[in-house]
């Protein structure tokens, strides 16, 4: 079990150039594919000297069984930023914020020391997931 890996992780986006905006300008992540089908575009980026770990930003709700009211619901779950989150990890948390937010990312928390032993600190992506960051 010692060789498992968090390979791919998947994130809803309503605007495919804005989460490019985020995840690739803002995080610097660099883009694996950008795959698009008819007007969709599902894109995988993922930190530079990391080529194993991977999020895949997807468009939302395309499952054909899906009804139209099923799909406002979920969206606007998501703008809330209620339904998708990842954590991620750097060595230097006040610069990485200080990275992304001079980027223009809507900030959610700046670097806290949590009550739980965790300094951390958050931001929205322009689909409204919550993205944490730790220091590691």
């Amino acid at each position: 079990m010692n060789n498992v890996i968090i390979h791919y992780a998947f994130l809803p986006h309503t605007d495919a150039d804005a989460a490019l905006g985020f995840y690739r300008d803002a995080l610097g992540f660099e883009v694996r594919q950008d795959v698009g089908y008819e007007d969709l575009r599902w894109i995988t980026v993922g930190p530079v000297d990391q080529p194993k770990t991977s999020i895949v930003l997807h468009p939302p709700v395309v499952d054909p069984g899906v009804t139209e009211e099923e799909r406002a619901t979920v969206l606007r779950l998501m703008a809330k930023g209620v339904l998708g989150a990842v954590t991620l990890g750097t060595n230097d948390l006040d610069a990485f914020f200080e990275r992304v937010e001079a980027a223009g990312a809507e900030v959610v928390q700046e670097p806290t020391e949590q009550d739980y032993g965790v300094r951390d600190c958050a931001f929205r992506d322009p689909s409204g997931n919550l993205v944490r960051v730790n220091q590691l």
